[in-house]
């Protein structure tokens, strides 16, 4: 395997000069000892853009496609058939290359309440943050009519919608959300908390509070804010396509889509500033200066290697993979490339290329066990064996 050490972030998450009709099937493809395989050999899909496990004992998954469709199966390489859990095309808005449905939560107490939680866009340029619940008549089949929405917020334009809800250790949902959209963030939300764009939220989902169908965590960076908006957690962002939790450590892993010059991959602490539109990585991008507030990126890559859309993936716990056990795993949609980031003694940064592929690599996911997948725009899902 080729190792590099990088510094990092990128234009739009979903390129447009990346479409469908140039993807090609592949079966396996290899590097050194490491092999990318097509995990479910009979199974295709349409633009998947998360993987999901409930994680209630039951060995299923969950694939979200953006036109609005989820579908679960055994997570099984030899399985058949997918059951339809969910269609909510008819609402969802995925006109542009990056809205649709995008993420997908299950609630950490899923097996007793069956709640599961979305994000996706709607046609009147909102996003929409909504609870479903499962039918009770089948575990395989959601409730359509069981829609709770928690949160909306306007999208200026159709791009850098942001799209993860995932639950931390803490057990609330958190939120990640473009800075609005169009190129260099015109509307300066990235550096405006009094907006809910360009951050990560943070909010109860077991609560109701002051008319919404959310609680605000009384420790959120802004809680006490009459101006700033207290659902954010961290703000400062562009388009953090893909957010996730070590699930060992609890840090949590963002990685951030660039303008036109580098991509990066940032680590989310509570109250953190991470420099957009102000900064593009390490690198001044409006104002020409760096605050000593923002939080600088563990990594950033100049797009003049080839990557110009990071799909942030996960910190590796698994236990098939045992050489990249605690490193982050992550891809660039438009080159191709995957990687795996470690973090030295001395608590800078190493950057090692696992694998040069050709497939767009919208989302990774990991099963009940921790053992990771890969969504490409090819249909398929992959996973990675040594």
């Amino acid at each position: 395997m080729k190792t590099l050490l990088l510094l990092i972030s990128n234009l739009l998450f979903l390129a447009p000069s990346c479409s469908d009709s140039t993807q090609k099937s592949i079966d396996t493809v290899s590097e050194g000892d490491l092999k990318m395989i097509v995990a479910f050999e009979n199974l295709k899909f349409t633009r998947p853009v998360d993987f999901q496990s409930p994680n209630d004992g039951t060995n299923r998954a969950f694939v979200v496609e953006q036109e609005g469709i989820i579908s679960v199966f055994d997570n099984n390489p030899d399985v058949t058939e997918k059951a339809n859990f969910l269609d909510i095309s008819d609402q969802v808005d995925d006109r542009s290359n990056e809205e649709g449905l995008l993420g997908l939560a299950f609630h950490p107490n899923y097996k007793e309440n069956g709640f599961f939680y979305l994000n996706y866009t709607v046609s009147s340029s909102e996003t929409y943050i909504s609870r479903f619940t499962v039918d009770p008549s089948s575990p395989n089949k959601a409730d359509p009519n069981s829609e709770l929405v928690l949160l909306k917020y306007d999208q200026p334009y159709g791009n850098h919608n942001g799209g993860q809800v995932t639950f931390g250790p803490d057990g609330f949902l958190y939120i990640s959300v473009g800075d609005g959209g169009s190129g260099g963030d015109p509307k300066g939300n990235g550096q405006n908390a009094e907006t809910l764009l360009g951050s990560i939220l943070r909010i109860d989902v077991d609560k109701q509070e002051n008319g919404n169908n959310y609680g605000i965590p009384t420790d959120n960076p802004f809680f006490n804010s009459t101006t700033k908006r207290k659902e954010i957690f961290a703000y400062g962002l562009r388009n953090p396509w893909r957010i996730s939790f070590d699930s060992e450590t609890g840090r949590l892993w963002c990685a951030d889509v660039g303008q036109n010059a580098y991509e990066e991959v940032d680590i989310i602490i509570k109250g953190g500033n991470y420099g957009w539109n102000d900064m593009e990585g390490l690198h001044t991008y409006k104002s020409g200066s760096n605050s000593p507030d923002y939080i600088a990126p563990v990594l950033e890559i100049a797009q003049s290697t080839g990557d110009k859309s990071i799909t942030g993936g996960f910190a590796y716990r698994g236990s098939l993979l045992p050489d990249l056990i605690g490193k982050y795993i992550f891809a660039d949609y438009v080159s191709g490339r995957i990687y795996a980031l470690t973090e030295n003694a001395d608590g800078t940064y190493a950057n090692e290329v696992l694998m040069d592929q050709d497939q767009n690599i919208s989302a990774f996911g990991i099963d009940q066990d921790n053992e990771l997948y890969i969504c490409a725009f090819d249909g398929n899902i992959y996973k990675l064996e040594q």
